[in-house]
């Protein structure tokens, strides 16, 4: 085992900050000031390319490592973003999410302006749309509901004022059952609210940092001194409002280096656009470019699969790292939804037996709806599943029990290990998994991955375990429960698993129905393009001809997934994906 002192040691020489880069990844690591694209494929190992890269700046002193700000869209990415560059010497620089910084930043500065509190933040939208649609007489279930808080969300994410949306909301599709007068009005009274509460949400946070630093100058100044370096991670996911404090926080400078890519677009619903990596490249026209394309994740035949997809298009083309060719990924057709969940489920059970974890296997699907089918056929037969963005793990009740419990023990003299396991006993948590399925086995799979923790935590004792438990809740860095993962294809982004499943390949399904103009097929396209690259070693692909209500005719994309001549995709009753073999970790 590696002394623990030895591994957390942070490498400082410039030139070991580029040791284990491949070429593509050290030319990104190198090309430093700005402004800066680099343009990182799936699986191209984009996060170690872009903090060796601000590591690399801060020890060779390009950048001052007290005035880098690295930007990205979810605490779990900052806080995986600052252990990396804390390990390699760069332990100061920040690692935030937009709003994070934003909020920062307006906490400090709103007393110093208004000379008054800051308004609560609100924590979600949908119950103070519930009680503007209230006010109005407005009767809306929760998915209509659920909706609306969507499209109020998407309104402000594109910086557009209500008149501009006054106009455009007689054109766009509202949510189902919602007149568009009807909308307008939801808007306003969502915001009348919000008001008479003195509450903000999240757009607002960034609308009133983005406000102060263009009205204030002294604020202007505080915060640019501040910060002089930028780097912002998925670029092509920032939406206008995020863009416009990007700008606030630049001025006229230009050290600010963008990563992203163009065919991973799809949160379009959230502001974000696919066109934004090349207006960026656009706007500077002296911007150094750099190209990540090799994939250290998956085979050459997955590879081939999502670059078939993106043939014709202005997409990246991947070659796999490995060279392995792998298996060409399976297309599987079944009768109805529940034969195609059924042999899915076997599929799964088959990789299972041959020895993968259940964690690294997931089925990807179109909506969460879909899920239900796939929980009920993997517990039939005898594999747990764990939803993706049904419930974070920190905030399942057994676990915030356990972590109260844990928080509150007195510290004793045994191994971490047999304390936690005694706590966690308390809570019905026993050495063997139930039998049983459902939500019996789902806490016991809870309680499991916190005892793992707990084994893994070495010398740490209880309240520094307790600690970590708080740390991770707070970055998102959440255990890995021995489950297969269900998850939509919005929820997998980022994420990987050794085997990936994709159901539901059906027109209406993917590409959903009320996809009818370009750009809404293509971000359909790039949603299946995600899907494909979150395979590591195998791909299924399935379709089931019938809903039980209607039939399906099977989605155009299929057809643009053949695999040259001479190699032939898998098609099996049960969807059985081979073993494949994988790429290596070097570029992660």
């Amino acid at each position: 085992m590696t002394d623990a002192s030895t591994a957390d040691a942070p490498i400082t020489d410039a030139d070991r900050i580029l040791a284990g880069l491949d070429e593509q990844q050290r030319q990104a690591a190198t090309t430093l000031g700005g402004p800066v694209a680099i343009l990182a494929g799936a699986g191209t190992g984009k996060t170690r390319a872009i903090t060796h890269r601000i590591a690399y700046a801060v020890a060779t002193g390009e950048q001052a490592e007290h005035a880098s700000l690295a930007l990205t869209f979810t605490s779990r990415a900052a806080g995986e973003m600052r252990t990396r560059l804390a390990r390699l010497g760069a332990g100061r620089v920040q690692a935030r999410t937009f709003h994070a910084a934003a909020l920062a930043q307006l906490s400090h500065f709103w007393p110093r302006i208004t000379g008054s509190h800051m308004p609560k933040l609100l924590p979600q939208k949908a119950a103070t749309v519930a009680d503007a649609a209230a006010q109005l007489r407005l009767r809306l279930p929760t998915a209509q509901l659920r909706d609306a808080a969507g499209e109020i969300e998407w309104r402000k994410s594109q910086a557009m004022t209500m008149e501009d949306y006054g106009v455009l909301a007689r054109v766009r599709p509202m949510p189902t059952g919602i007149a568009p007068e009807a909308m307008i009005d939801l808007h306003m009274a969502y915001e009348r609210v919000k008001d008479e509460r003195r509450q903000i949400d999240f757009e607002d946070v960034l609308l009133a940092t983005a406000g102060m630093i263009e009205r204030e100058p002294v604020v202007a100044d505080e915060v640019r001194s501040r910060y002089r370096h930028f780097t912002v991670d998925e670029y092509q996911d920032v939406s206008p409002m995020q863009q416009r404090v990007l700008a606030a926080w630049l001025g006229e400078r230009r050290d600010i280096c963008v990563v992203g890519d163009p065919s991973q677009t799809i949160y379009s619903f959230a502001g974000a656009d696919a066109a934004s990596m090349n207006r960026f490249i656009h706007e500077h026209p002296d911007a150094e470019v750099v190209r990540l394309e090799r994939s250290y994740r998956s085979t050459s035949a997955i590879v081939g699969c999502a670059n078939r997809l993106m043939r014709g298009r202005d997409a990246l083309t991947l070659t796999a790292a490995s060279g392995e060719p792998g298996r060409e990924p399976s297309l599987s057709v079944h009768a109805n939804d529940s034969a195609e969940a059924a042999a899915v489920a076997a599929a799964c059970r088959a990789q299972v037996d041959a020895g993968t974890d259940p964690g690294r296997i997931a089925v990807l699907t179109r909506f969460h709806a879909q899920s239900g089918l796939i929980e009920q056929a993997l517990a039939s037969v005898g594999l747990s599943s764990t939803v993706r963005g049904a419930a974070r793990f920190f905030e399942i009740p057994v676990v915030k029990r356990a972590v109260l419990m844990l928080r509150s023990a007195p510290a004793d003299h045994r191994p971490v290990f047999q304390s936690v396991t005694d706590i966690v006993m308390g809570l019905g948590y026993r050495a063997e998994a139930p039998a049983t399925h459902g939500e019996e086995r789902a806490q016991w799979d809870a309680l499991h991955a916190l005892v793992t923790l707990a084994e893994e935590a070495g010398g740490t004792d209880l309240p520094g375990f307790a600690r970590e438990l708080q740390r991770r809740a707070q970055t998102e860095h959440e255990p890995t429960v021995a489950a297969v993962t269900i998850a939509t294809i919005h929820a997998a982004k980022g994420l990987e698993w050794q085997h990936v499943h994709v159901v539901g390949l059906a027109e209406g399904l993917l590409p959903v129905s009320h996809a009818t103009t370009l750009a809404e097929i293509d971000e359909e396209r790039r949603l299946l393009y995600v899907a494909i690259t979150r395979a590591e070693r195998t791909l299924s692909l399935t379709f089931a001809h019938s809903s039980g209500h209607a039939v399906r005719q099977p989605s155009r994309f299929l057809a643009e997934l053949a695999p040259p001549q001479g190699a032939r995709a898998g098609r099996s009753a049960g969807g059985r994906a081979g073993a494949g073999t994988g790429g290596g970790a070097a570029a992660r």
